[in-house]
């Protein structure tokens, strides 16, 4: 009988890494999830899964855990921090440090999946939504920061078989995201971003998980960028029908001025200064959420790896609004 495959996760405590955490599971793979002594591992509790606290900088850890892994999915990443140097260190040198060992001590390792994000390819200049041979703009520390992880990882396509997806907004049960545009509309407020038409790209975590895990075993996909995300592009009243659906009930719809969104987030991000956790929402997610089209073309993935949207909109919405409800996060 043949072994089983070894799948190593980092971020798997978070919510993109639990969801893949469970399908490598399902799909029959041994589950080893590199977290740091300070994770919460709510989501990993009670799965049949190998823990390792080692953290991303520990490379005698990383040894351990990596030297016969047959896969590498390498979710874990910063999306928020007070500095620069924050963002670089957990998205980069993180990143560094496991391709090291990587070549040191596995170099027959069967694949390296990257999640990068659609912030590392930027927003898209007009209707036409963003290929993966596009040149990449991202716009923010967290983006730029994204793409240098990219860029790193690509160097290394020639002594290991490395894929990257970017995916664009995640929603889906267990996020703590999108979950506050769920709450505020739960509440009776649909806010909405300026008074022009806006478009994006959505991907429900099922979607995405079943993309990444086509991308690390597909025999032709190494060295190459994958876009996973939705067939559609949603705009936020749209979305907001999807809501009403879901909860059963209208919502009070507001649009705000792209100066109300930039104040808000000077506001957030002075009073950050005086606290040791970076804000939420900032100056740097005001210029995110002010562009009119983040959307991304997934036919590469389509027809590379057979990868489709299985979960629609309406469906994903629903979903996620009980699952919120049903584990009293509303």
């Amino acid at each position: 009988m043949k072994n089983a495959p070894i799948s190593v996760v980092t971020g798997g405590s978070g919510f993109v890494g639990s969801h893949l955490v469970d399908l490598l599971i399902e799909k029959g793979h041994v589950v080893r999830c590199i977290v740091r002594e300070s994770s919460n591992l709510k989501w990993l509790d009670n799965k049949n899964i190998e823990i390792f606290k080692s953290g991303l900088f520990d490379k005698n850890g990383l040894k351990e855990v990596l030297r016969d892994a047959d896969y590498l999915f390498h979710v874990a990443g910063v999306v928020k921090s007070k500095k620069k140097e924050g963002y670089y260190s957990g998205n980069v040198d993180t990143t560094k440090n496991l391709l090291e060992v990587i070549v040191e001590e596995n170099i027959k390792i069967k694949r390296v999946l990257i999640v990068s994000s659609q912030t590392a390819t930027g927003p898209s200049n007009s209707e036409k939504a963003k290929a993966e041979d596009e040149t990449p703009n991202p716009i923010t520390t967290y983006g730029k920061s994204k793409r240098a992880q990219e860029v790193l990882a690509l160097n290394y396509s020639d002594k290991i078989p490395i894929t990257i997806v970017r995916p664009p907004a995640v929603y889906g049960e267990r996020d703590t995201e999108i979950f506050l545009v769920f709450k505020s509309y739960n509440q009776g407020l649909m806010s909405m971003v300026g008074f022009d038409e806006k478009r994006l790209s959505l991907v429900h975590v099922s979607d995405l998980v079943n993309g990444i895990y086509l991308a690390a075993t597909n025999e032709s996909s190494a060295g190459e960028i994958y876009h996973i995300g939705s067939d559609e592009f949603y705009s936020w009243p749209e979305m907001s029908k999807y809501f009403a659906k879901a909860f059963g009930k209208n919502a009070l719809k507001i649009r705000l001025p792209h100066f109300l969104v930039y104040g808000v987030a000077t506001v957030a991000q002075f009073f950050a200064m005086f606290s040791s956790k970076p804000a939420t929402f900032n100056l740097e997610k005001a210029k995110d959420f002010v562009q009119k089209y983040w959307t991304l073309n997934v036919d590469k993935a389509k027809k590379e790896l057979g990868y489709k949207q299985n979960m629609p909109i309406q469906e994903g919405v629903k979903r996620t609004a009980d699952w919120y409800l049903d584990n009293n996060w509303l």
